[in-house]
């Protein structure tokens, strides 16, 4: 048997990777079975890998993020309800819980979104990244363009979804509602992270109706850990260090 004809059957019985490394694996002769073992344990890790990378695109992530090196610092204030080592192993995630991350800008909120995001990306779950004023604009010209049922089938499949920067933009009485429906998807089936620059009394300011704005915040909360930051920007404070 020739190697293309390994590599037919090898894809075939759709092993992808197989087809391309098992002419680069040394094993000895006389231990066929290691050299078997060998080649089907790279074909997974190949596979992994590629599975990770494509859960990384659909994320739509901004920046590439690592809980590596996030600087967990005194002025996060995590609750009671949680701590570092189980957001770390996303707990959350496994008890359909929220995360709502509320503080000034700049003080690393989104990063830590991200990062956990990211990892959550390598444990193989289903991750969507979004700012919020950008998903209210696609969910708006879904809605108007009679296919607003069809865009939200597309969180179906996620596990995690992460709104940011909450309360930047107002959004108009449509999009608040379309949001809302949203949100009400995931209550208690999925998880998401929230980062917000407002205390839950202002969020007013972003949703016109305030019994909306009530029903929103109460599902949100319902199962979540609320982590607060204090203290100023991060990123000013490194900007004016340089400066001096």
């Amino acid at each position: 048997m020739n190697e293309q004809d390994l590599r037919t059957i090898c894809k075939s019985l759709r092993l992808a990777y197989v087809a391309d490394i098992f002419s680069s694996i040394e094993v000895e002769a006389e231990k066929p079975e290691q050299y078997l073992k060998q080649v089907l344990l790279k074909e997974l890790e190949l596979r992994e890998t590629a599975r990770i990378e494509r859960n990384l695109k659909k994320a739509r992530f901004l920046e590439e993020k690592h809980l590596e090196t996030y600087q967990w610092n005194h002025a996060i204030r995590l609750p009671e309800t949680t701590n570092r080592s189980a957001l770390e192993e996303l707990e959350f995630i496994k008890n359909r819980q929220n995360l709502v991350l509320v503080g000034a800008p700049g003080t690393g909120k989104t990063h830590l979104a991200s990062a956990l995001g990211h990892r959550a990306c390598e444990k193989g779950y289903e991750v969507r990244f979004y700012r919020v004023a950008h998903l209210v604009e696609e969910l708006e010209a879904a809605y108007r363009n009679g296919r607003i049922t069809a865009y939200r089938k597309k969180f179906e499949s996620v596990d995690l979804l992460i709104l940011d920067e909450m309360g930047y933009v107002p959004f108009s009485k449509e999009g608040a509602e379309i949001l809302f429906q949203l949100i009400t998807d995931f209550y208690e089936q999925k998880s998401l992270i929230v980062t917000s620059n407002l205390e839950f009394s202002q969020w007013n300011r972003i949703f016109s109706d305030s019994r909306l704005t009530a029903a929103l915040v109460d599902r949100l909360i319902h199962h979540a850990h609320v982590i607060s930051y204090v203290g100023e920007s991060y990123r000013l404070t490194n900007a004016l260090s340089r400066t001096k």
